[in-house]
């Protein structure tokens, strides 16, 4: 038998930054997806979701050249492509206390998960490290299919712990784990991944390239909020607001590795989230009414600090407390609205290998 279990992820600073090529901070949280496997007569794999009531059917080996429908399949050909064999049959059930659709990367602790799985049902090729496991999550999930997201939750997911990743080079940096409290709120309202994720990266993108045109040595890398107005007479109005959230949350993120490395005071953090949070909802436009009505009542409820998890639209909160208001924060949030919400911590990096 196989067994295994992968956790979900919350991006706490850098949201619409991984597909600019810009730092991320993110963590694995106790909130994990599972997946057990048991040997089988019948050559192919048999999968049972339980959350969602699907089930498929898998042939083990998976023609390389028809395009994939699905993850299972993207999975499977991926590692076939590199070499992989499989010739013994499963029975795969799948079930998870991660939230589908809500921000905390249901579908990436999938393709983890399912890649784990795979890698351990074969031995041709060795299983790689948890870096480029994250990087092979990410080609199967986001390349494959042609998305527009980036790879911070692959990457996080695969690695476990709270991480600084410089998506450009793809190189993860562990960041120490403070003793604060979290709150997450599920929401209700889906998430809407796919048009928040075009609407912002085509138009920061959009602006950067321009920026570069006019500038050809810009390097974003390099960049602070003292570029917005340098610049701003040469970008059309409508790039204003996404040339402002790519430039100030870069500089959010960078103050808040500095903070979690040398001064992690929840205090200082919760503004760093609140000011990140405040261009998430009003440049980028990501966060409805009704979540922001959630994270105003996390705020007067006591909280240091509340912003939306993922791309958008709808889905999760999460917010920085202290002991003493945890318990005022969640019932806040409920009475606002929130489907439920619940106390995570973020899961050291053993936790998710």
């Amino acid at each position: 038998m196989i067994s295994l279990k992968v956790p979900g992820r919350i991006c706490f600073f850098g949201d619409h930054q991984d597909y600019l090529g810009l730092p991320v901070i993110a963590g694995t949280i106790n909130r994990f997806l599972y997946l057990e496997a048991n040997p089988i007569n019948p050559t192919n794999f048999q999968l049972e979701l339980s959350d969602t009531q699907q089930s498929y059917s898998l042939d083990l080996s998976f023609p390389l050249s028809q395009k994939p429908k699905n993850y299972f399949e993207s999975g499977l050909q991926y590692l076939q492509n590199k070499g992989a064999g499989f010739s013994q049959g499963y029975a795969i059930r799948i079930w998870s206390e991660i939230p589908i659709k809500a921000g905390l990367s249901s579908s990436s602790a999938l393709v983890v998960a399912w890649l784990r799985f795979l890698l351990e049902a074969q031995e041709d090729i060795p299983f790689p490290n948890s870096e480029t496991l994250g990087h092979w999550a990410y080609e199967v999930e986001v390349l494959a299919f042609e998305q527009p997201g980036g790879l911070m939750d692959q990457y996080t997911i695969a690695q476990g712990g709270l991480l600084y990743i410089d998506t450009d080079s793809q190189q993860s940096h562990p960041l120490p784990l403070p003793n604060f409290h979290w709150v997450v709120a599920e929401s209700g309202i889906e998430k809407k991944t796919l048009e928040v994720l075009k609407n912002a990266k085509e138009w920061q993108q959009k602006a950067i390239a321009t920026v570069s045109q006019i500038a050809p040595n810009f390097d974003l890398k390099k960049s602070t909020p003292n570029d917005y107005n340098q610049f701003l007479e040469a970008l059309p109005k409508f790039l204003h607001d996404h040339w402002y959230a790519c430039l100030h949350n870069y500089a959010i993120t960078l103050d808040a590795r500095t903070a979690f490395f040398y001064n992690p005071n929840p205090e200082v953090l919760g503004s760093l989230m609140q000011a990140h949070q405040e261009i998430l909802a009003t440049k980028i436009q990501n966060t409805p009414p009704a979540l922001v009505a959630m994270i105003e009542a996390a705020q007067v409820a006591g909280a240091y600090g509340s912003k939306i998890i993922g791309s958008g639209g709808g889905g999760c909160l999460v917010a920085l407390v202290e002991s003493a208001t945890k318990q005022t924060v969640i019932e806040a949030f409920l009475a606002h609205g929130a489907k439920t919400a619940y106390e995570v911590t973020i899961t050291p990096i053993h936790e998710s290998q």
